[in-house]
Order: structure tokens, then C-alpha cells, then sequence
């Protein structure tokens, strides 16, 4: 009876330890799964939207013109590149 009883015994053993290793596991998990407060966003010089559109544009012809709100966006929030006339 004490054999059986030592068997028990290190079967709980066992299983509450691997319960513990599981929980934290777990933890680490969903911290990874969890997005950052913060994004990182780089400003440059051209947008790579406008760009790709344009060249696609000078290709082939649009057939829904789905893109000019976002160039004329672009174009308005972009200040002019060239120098002022004197």
C-alpha cells in the first residue's frame, strides 16, 4: 500500500509541476501575442503609393480612377518641392 501510495504521490507531484511550467509558458505567450502602446513611423520624402500609381499610370490607362482622391490628398499635404521664383 505505501508503493502505491509514493506512486500517487509523485504523480501529483508531477502534474502540479507541470502546471506551474504551463502557466508561466502561457504568460510569456500571451505577452508576446500583446501589440506594443507605440508604432514607429518613418517620414519620407516620397510616398511609395503615389509613386507606384504614377508609374502604373504611365503604362496603362485606369479604368475607375479609384486612386486620384489619395494623389490629390497627397499632392495637398506635401509641400511644394521647388525653389520659390524670384
Amino acid at each position: 500500500m505505501s508503493e502505491n501510495h509514493d506512486l500517487e504521490r509523485q504523480l501529483s507531484e508531477m502534474l502540479t509541476e507541470g502546471e506551474m511550467e504551463d502557466r508561466q509558458n502561457r504568460k510569456e505567450q500571451e505577452r508576446e501575442l500583446i501589440s506594443p502602446r507605440y508604432e514607429v513611423r518613418i517620414q519620407t520624402q516620397m510616398d511609395p503609393i503615389v509613386e507606384e500609381t504614377l508609374k502604373y499610370r504611365s503604362m496603362a490607362r485606369e479604368l475607375d480612377d479609384r486612386y486620384d482622391r489619395y494623389l490629390d490628398k497627397a499632392k495637398q499635404g506635401k509641400p511644394d518641392s521647388t525653389p520659390p521664383k524670384e
